[in-house]
């Protein structure tokens, strides 16, 4: 229900009034609109930058890890093959050590 004041100044204006009001109402609700939009295009730009920034950090420690792998398999490479050109067995210890004492 619409308080006795309002009523009054809605009959003292008329329909001009009433109009006018109505005008500003939907203004006043466009701005609060416009300034929420606003907000979100701005939390939307940083939460952006900060994707970006983790896809960056993501796409390094994928770098890292595959470095890793290529020098992880290269060294297993040159063990299979000392270890052939020594005739050694993986698990015999080399010439001098004493099993018993090494470990």
């Amino acid at each position: 229900m619409m308080q006795a004041e309002l009523v009054g100044a809605m009959a003292q204006f008329g329909v001009a009034g009433l109009i006018g009001w109505m005008w500003l109402s939907e203004r006043r609700a466009a701005a609060a609109r416009e300034r929420q939009l606003e907000q979100a295009h701005e939390r939307l730009m940083s939460e952006r930058l900060h994707v970006e920034v983790l896809v960056n950090v993501a796409g390094g420690v994928q770098r890292a890890l595959g470095d890793l792998e290529r020098a992880q398999r290269d060294l297993c490479r040159t063990l299979r093959a000392l270890a052939r050109r020594t005739g050694r067995a993986r698990h015999e210890p080399p010439s001098g050590a004493h099993p018993e004492t090494d470990h």
